[in-house]
């Protein structure tokens, strides 16, 4: 496999990303989170879909990119003699063959399952074959042998065969529960064959109950069909009978309603002849009544001006009295100006005392608080000093004269006494001293009086500075009051002379004790005029009562007509409540008869239906029974064929584990011998899967941190040479990323210079690195860093020697 081009457009950080590979050995370098690893994403995904991703669907959209904008990464590569473009989407893939402008594969799935079968790998495959561990060279230094064992066995597809035969046990033991399962459900044969001959015995009675049953039925149908017609002549006679019966009651509760009625419009007309006479005597009483009520309005009109001035006159004068109080507060409030200009000229020059106290206060504090601190420093290094000496000096006494100085090394001898004195005086002098540091501690313990005073000179200009700004306030709220009263007075007095206006404008006379008169009148004669119109209003009904006298009046007369008509065909009916009783009860004891048959039918059927139902249940129980005993059968085969399936996948992994040492030792020994111009003849892997190297054919016992990476890289080199060629792929492409964070700088530059001997073998290497210093030894370099102002990755492709970039490509925010 080669590559051949990679771009990335709203991929995480890159939001537009192009990077051409060439043959030889490149270097993808830039710092943590400038995205490299992305891109090893990036070509997993665009080959195997979202397994090979981080995270959800969404969460590979970069952040920069809007909701809708669309995430695309093009690979472009070459596999067994034919060129691949895979265009893969959220929601979307494409596949091209050789150039061509039509897809192979237009859909996620087809694209994903068509890449894989060309590959011939999985997609951890893919990674144990191409890729090394991150931040990973020896896969298998830091492994028991155990582990050892598992992870070649993993990286190589053998592991499937332990998950296959870990599948057949798991069928084995789902066999052995529905063995269990059937068993425990399944009758006994012998109840299952006794019930399907009691359920045959069952049916045959039960037909002939039915027989029986349906014969009773017959005869009580014919008794019932002999009474039916002399029954259903007497109901006819009798539902004529009730018929007229009923219309008779309609017909007379219809006579009294209209006599009702009759009465009540006599009533009515009775009431309007009194009316008319008492509508005559109210019109005379009534004649004032019209004058007097437009009087009455004039008049009230008259009192609602009048009312209106005098709350004119109310206002006017409330208003003078407030303007001539707003006036007095004005005269008051008008020196606050000044005052707050001489109060913010003083609060500026107590701020400036203020901090003129402050700086000297704290200049004073800071020399006496040093002063007190460097004496007792220095008195406790005196201390310390003090000790030290006393200790060489007990120690000299306690080596005399014939010891051996603890210093130089040589005898004490006559310098014994000369080194005593010595320490002696010594001794003396840090004490004179300390005395005077522990006098001089004594003497700063308490606040010196010209720093107090200058602490009590900033606590007064304090308490002043505090005095002057609340009245400082108190004017500036003066000041706004002011401000606000002088608008208060302007509308004042706009609405007095307004309301003095009005007032000059109001001209109405009003007579008080003739409103009283006029309204009493009008009052008395109101209930009158309302009398007169409710008679008047009755009267007028007259003319719609009398038709409707005339209208009931002829009614009457023929519902009396009707009833006559009625009781002479009730009389002309012959009806016999005793031949009514006789027949009637002669039709129930036959319709009892038809009813007891036909339940007993019914019971006979439900009988059959049942024995029936048992019967089948019955031939049912022999089928299932007979289906189980298939079923048991069927299983215990699966289940020896399960025992042997098991037993032979653990016999194919023995096997392969057993090549699977040799296999390794033989590839990694033609990749050491190669690297090494045949220094190391061999690399062999010990039963616990331990590298021994092996030099002109002998073992090295130990080997040195440069030969233990030599080591890592061709075992790694063998491993991914054998998943290829499991696969049908030439291995020819090698990516490394990030292995070099655990080695110095020259292990490092040997792993590149043992990659370069390498490119017989492999035509391309790409190294994934944050590591500037292995630029020197790489054909191409591709430089990532991430730009904090866009959020994206920006890439270059230089050359090693970090000359003119061959191509620049930069991630744009959109």
């Amino acid at each position: 496999m080669r590559l051949n081009r990679l771009r990335l457009c709203n991929f995480r950080q890159h939001v537009d990303t192009r990077i051409d590979f060439e043959a030889g050995i490149t270097g993808v370098i830039g710092p943590n989170g400038a995205g490299k690893t992305t891109l090893l994403e990036a070509i997993a995904w665009a080959l195997y879909g979202m397994p090979a991703a981080r995270g959800t669907r969404e969460s590979i959209r970069s952040f920069r990119a809007g909701p809708r904008a669309s995430v695309k990464v093009e690979l472009d590569f070459e596999l067994s003699g034919h060129r691949y473009l895979v265009s893969r989407g959220l929601n979307s893939a494409e596949l091209y063959l050789d150039g061509s402008t039509a897809p192979i594969a237009t859909s996620i799935s087809a694209v994903s399952d068509l890449l894989r079968r060309r590959l011939g790998m999985s997609h951890d495959e893919f990674f144990n074959t191409y890729f090394t561990g991150q931040k990973e060279l020896g896969v298998m230094s830091a492994m028991g042998p155990t582990e050892r064992a598992q992870f070649l066995s993993r990286v190589l597809g053998y592991e499937r065969l332990k998950v296959a035969q870990e599948l057949v046990r798991k069928r084995r033991g789902a066999i052995d529960a529905e063995v269990k399962g059937l068993r425990a459900g399944m009758p006994e044969p012998e109840s299952v064959r006794r019930a399907a001959s009691e359920a045959a015995e069952r049916l045959i009675a039960s037909e002939a109950r039915l027989a029986s049953a349906a014969g009773g039925r017959t005869r009580a149908r014919a008794g019932v069909g002999e009474i039916t017609p002399k029954w259903e002549a007497m109901q006819r006679q009798r539902d004529a009978l009730q018929a007229i019966a009923g219309e008779l009651r309609v017909a007379e509760n219809e006579q009294s309603s209209r006599d009702r009625e009759r009465q009540r419009i006599q009533q009515d007309l009775d009431e309007i002849a009194r009316a008319r006479e008492e509508l005559a005597g109210l019109t005379a009483d009534l004649a004032p009544l019209a004058p007097l009520e437009t009087e009455l309005r004039e008049l009230e009109r008259a009192s609602n001006e009048e009312a209106r001035r005098r709350t004119l006159a109310e206002s006017v004068r409330a208003l003078s009295e407030e303007l001539a109080a707003a006036v007095a507060r004005r005269a008051k409030l008008e020196p606050a100006a000044a005052f707050e200009a001489q109060a913010t000229t003083e609060l500026a020059r107590a701020r400036e005392d203020l901090e003129t106290a402050q700086t000297a206060f704290e200049t004073a504090h800071t020399d006496w608080v040093r002063d007190k601190q460097e004496a007792e420093t220095k008195r406790q290094a005196l201390l310390g000093q003090l000790r030290d000496v006393q200790k060489q000096r007990d120690q000299i006494i306690d080596l005399g004269e014939n010891g051996t100085c603890p210093i130089c090394a040589r005898p004490l001898g006559t310098h014994f006494r000369s080194v005593l004195e010595f320490l002696d005086t010594q001794a003396e002098t840090i004490t004179v001293d300390g005395k005077y540091y522990r006098s001089r501690m004594e003497q700063l313990a308490t606040m010196p009086a010209e720093i107090a005073a200058l602490d009590e000179r900033r606590r007064q200009t304090f308490e002043r500075i505090g005095t002057l700004e609340r009245q400082l306030a108190t004017a500036q709220a003066r000041i706004q009051e002011l401000t606000a009263l002088v608008v208060d007075i302007e509308a004042k007095e706009k609405r007095r002379d307004s309301f003095a206006v009005e007032l000059a404008a109001i001209a109405v006379q009003y007579d008080a004790p003739r409103h009283a008169a006029v309204k009493a009148a009008v009052d008395r004669l109101t209930p009158l005029a309302e009398r007169a119109t409710r008679l008047s209003a009755l009267v007028e009904r007259e003319v719609q009562l009398a038709p409707e006298r005339d209208r009931v009046r002829a009614s009457l007369a023929e519902i009396e007509r009707r009833i006559a008509e009625l009781g002479a065909r009730r009389d002309a009916l012959a009806f016999s409540e005793e031949s009514f009783a006789m027949v009637r009860d002669a039709f129930e004891r036959a319709a009892a008869e038809l009813r007891t048959a036909e339940l007993a039918a019914v019971a006979a059927e439900a009988d059959l239906s049942a024995a029936r139902a048992a019967v089948v249940q019955a031939e049912q129980a022999v089928a299932s029974l007979a289906r189980a005993e298939a079923q048991l059968a069927k299983l215990g085969s699966e289940r020896r064929l399960h025992d042997e399936l098991d037993r032979a996948f653990g016999d194919i992994r023995t096997d392969l584990n057993q090549e699977l040492r040799p296999e390794l030792s033989d590839r990694a020994s033609v990749y050491i011998r190669e690297l090494t111009d045949g220094r190391y003849s061999e690399l062999e892997l010990d039963e616990q899967y331990n590298v021994t190297v092996l030099e002109d054919g002998l073992p090295k016992p130990v080997i040195s941190g440069g030969e233990e990476d030599l080591a890592n890289l061709v075992l790694r080199l063998a491993i991914s040479e054998m998943i290829a060629e499991r696969a049908g792929q030439s291995f020819s492409l090698l990516i490394l990323d990030e292995v070099f964070g655990s080695l110095d700088e020259n292990r490092r530059h040997n792993v590149v210079d043992l990659l370069r001997r390498l490119q017989d073998r492999f035509e391309q290497v790409i190294l994934i690195t944050h590591i500037e210093s292995v630029r020197e030894g790489l054909d191409r370099v591709v430089t990532l860093r991430y730009d904090d102002e866009t959020g994206t990755s920006v890439v270059e492709t230089e050359l090693p020697s970090g000359g003119v970039p061959l191509d620049v490509q930069a991630g744009a925010a959109d």
